[in-house]
């Protein structure tokens, strides 16, 4: 399809297991506050959305784009929860430094990956359509338009467990961020013989 070569950017070869794992992955995060309402989200989303688009057709250099999704992803992602997930049994028993630098590390890190995936978009846009109640939180429903390709789905997780609106995960044409992530954090600790340290440093390179 026109779109594999965005899907397969963001699946790692192990990525095959991420169904096996989404549920849990999903499990573990909070459940939002009753106060969140499916306005609030597509607020939320519609914020975060303008602010790809402007992103992406700013014109500017990729190092410079990636700082700019850094502070997207702080502003407008439950960080601390989304990296707590992803890294899964272990952010049990790391040490409360631990937990902070790997969450500092892991914003970096997940900011860079995607921000280069955003980048695909240079050119195109995203539009928010929709939102709807999910069991404990809400999803917005956006599409990504790219130039000379067919448009496809991007669907946004959110809740405010965190004291205000935030997205907890990003599902793109059925690849859910928080299980192919989770896959992928599992595999790098386990490359680095579960050494927690290791890790933290090492996603500065990644």
């Amino acid at each position: 399809m026109p779109n594999n070569r965005f899907r397969d950017l963001i699946l790692s070869r192990r990525g095959f297991t991420a169904g096996l794992t989404a549920a849990a992955a999903l499990a573990a995060l909070p459940l939002p506050a009753l106060a969140l309402t499916a306005d609030a989200a597509k607020s939320l989303v519609d914020k975060t959305v303008g602010d790809i688009n402007s992103i992406i057709n700013s014109g500017k250099s990729e190092a410079a784009m990636l700082k700019d999704f850094e502070k997207l992803f702080a502003r407008y992602a439950d960080v601390p929860a989304i990296a707590r997930s992803v890294l899964g049994t272990a952010a049990r028993s790391a040490s409360k430094a631990q937990l902070s630098a790997y969450t500092k590390a892991f914003q970096g890190y997940i900011s860079r990956k995607y921000g280069r995936r955003f980048r695909e978009f240079i050119g195109g846009r995203i539009e928010v359509s929709d939102a709807r109640a999910v069991k404990s939180y809400f999803e917005v429903i956006s599409t990504a338009y790219m130039s000379g390709e067919s448009p496809f789905e991007v669907r946004w997780h959110v809740s405010d467990k965190s004291g205000k609106s935030l997205f907890f995960n990003i599902i793109i044409e059925g690849v859910n961020m928080l299980a192919s992530e989770r896959t992928e954090m599992g595999a790098l600790l386990d490359q680095r013989g579960g050494d927690l340290d290791r890790l933290i440093a090492d996603l500065a390179k990644l």
